[in-house]
């Protein structure tokens, strides 16, 4: 079943794969060259899970870490995929500011605690927005958020008040 239902989240955003309607040149390159880059990275051999859910998320990760280059992030079970993508990247259990970090669409508490610590540049993934689409819609419509992007399994947020906001809905 869930293979039907992967199939059918995949044709129904089919065209918005790679890039496709999008106008802003940056939003542009982050989805074609970060969210749905295709080449073989040279860690992808190196990180390999038996979920192929993980694996695709992890994969995501290690390509965002490598295009934000952290300095700093909150230690959390994907935490290889992002040293991985950035070997500089320190973690810890708290951080002062964020640069990239993650959270779960149940977590409430983690996603205010991590709002308070953004600014214009930092990037937060939020794993699962499928599960609570009115919490995803909250996200994308908070005055604080900028750039969204839906992913179904997981969503992007970023915080830059200098650009339009817009909620992206891409085919990952």
């Amino acid at each position: 079943m869930n293979q039907i239902k992967r199939w059918g989240v995949w044709v129904r955003r089919v065209h918005r794969c790679r890039g496709f309607g999008i106008q802003s040149p940056t939003d542009y390159s982050f989805v074609r060259y970060v969210i749905n880059e295709h080449w073989p990275y040279y860690a992808y051999d190196e990180l390999y899970s038996s979920d192929w859910l993980e694996e695709k998320l992890g994969r995501l990760y290690f390509r965002l870490a490598n295009w934000r280059q952290p300095d700093q992030m909150i230690a959390d079970e994907y935490q290889p995929y992002w040293q991985a993508g950035c070997k500089k990247t320190s973690f810890s259990a708290d951080i002062e500011k964020v640069e990239l970090a993650r959270v779960t669409i149940e977590d409430h508490d983690q996603w205010e605690k991590l709002l308070a610590k953004c600014d214009r540049q930092s990037v937060v993934v939020v794993e699962g927005i499928w599960r609570d689409w009115d919490r995803w819609q909250m996200i994308e419509n908070d005055e604080r958020t900028s750039i969204t992007y839906d992913l179904y399994y997981c969503g992007i947020v970023m915080f830059d008040k200098s650009r339009y906001k817009h909620n992206y809905l891409i085919n990952f």
